[in-house]
């Protein structure tokens, strides 16, 4: 996070490279089919910027509303970013304007569970620290009271990036995590800033009256029916997947699964945070930006959130990082040769 952006702002003023700073892009200067630079506007005037080839990497449309709803679909509007709010799209906007053709999952997005109070948009002095991601270890009900998704599927770098999608389908598009005793020191640190929704009792009865929004009485059902659930003949090992699951349930859980029956209880209220969108432009191997005839555009490439086709329904853990460091390694090298002829 910050150490790269740190990193890469020294890189670029070692050498000479010039950020401006609140300038927004608008569109794509082309000649013929070539594009020759960008317009921008800056301090309220508008500026041409000439340029042998132009690299877009503006990131997705996360921070877009009426593109999440258009694309994502309805409820997306309402969803947290937990990133920067300039992440509007105009790059891929930009690019489809000339002439480009997108590619990937339009439809899908990176989203988490993501602090219920967070602000509107990413908060830099807390950093991704609103995220919770520590649910495999505990349950998850939503406002009925009822577990929607098994918490246990997977390890959470591979189920995470695709649960904010589904806390966002509960009514009121919120949900509670719960946990007990047994495995509160296992909860990441996120868990324990102060800018947090979380509610304690020593009885289940106690916590699920504490429980914001929720119907309490069918709170206190689901964990008595997971508990009586639970394998406990499996050993419960939280560094791999254990299959100490659950049996007869309608929704199971697969890994992890212990008895909530040591208090002090804990619960903390998520709802939807929305990181980056799948769908974007569509690249060569090159990372040239291809026509909507599949060919190059020329003096146009691209790397990083606002590429298609990298990402489909899910995501493991890291790969975005990787996306953009490789693509955008790529796409200078290209962008260099293409200038030299």
């Amino acid at each position: 996070g910050p150490g790269l952006v740190d990193m890469l702002t020294q890189a670029a003023r070692k050498n000479g490279i010039d950020i401006q700073y609140e300038a927004r892009a608008l569109r794509l200067l082309t000649d013929g089919n070539k594009v020759e630079g960008v317009q921008i506007r800056k301090n309220g005037k508008l500026r041409d910027i000439p340029a042998k080839a132009v690299i877009l990497a503006a990131g997705g449309f996360q921070a877009n509303s009426e593109m999440r709803t258009r694309y994502l679909g309805p409820g997306w509007d309402l969803a947290k970013v937990r990133g920067t709010p300039y992440n509007t799209g105009d790059g891929i906007r930009m690019a489809l304007d000339i002439g480009a053709s997108s590619a990937g999952n339009w439809s899908g997005c990176h989203a988490v569970g993501w602090e219920l109070n967070a602000p509107e948009f990413g908060d830099l002095a807390v950093g991704d620290n609103f995220q919770k991601h520590s649910y495999p270890f505990g349950i998850i009900v939503n406002a009925k009271g009822d577990r929607f998704v098994d918490e246990g599927a997977d390890f959470r770098n591979y189920t995470y990036a695709k649960y904010g999608r589904e806390v966002l389908a509960q009514p009121g598009h919120f949900a509670w995590q719960v946990f007990d005793s047994k495995v509160t020191h296992l909860l990441r640190d996120e868990y324990r800033i102060r800018q947090v929704t979380k509610v304690t009792s020593d009885t289940i009865e106690g916590l699920a009256a504490q429980m914001e929004g929720v119907d309490a009485q069918a709170v206190v059902k689901t964990i008595k029916a997971y508990n009586a659930a639970v394998k406990t003949d499996v050993p419960f090992n939280p560094n791999v997947k254990d299959g100490r699951g659950t049996d007869g349930l309608s929704l199971p859980k697969s890994n992890w699964a212990n008895l909530l029956d040591a208090p002090p209880y804990e619960a903390y209220a998520i709802t939807c945070g929305i990181t980056f969108t799948f769908g974007g432009l569509r690249i060569d191997t090159d990372a040239a930006v291809q026509s909507t005839d599949y060919r190059p555009i020329p003096g146009l490439f691209a790397a990083g959130e606002l590429t298609g086709g990298i990402f489909y329904h899910n995501y493991p853990g890291g790969t975005g990082l990787i996306n953009g460091a490789v693509f955008g390694k790529v796409a200078g090298q290209s962008a260099a040769q293409y200038v030299k002829g």
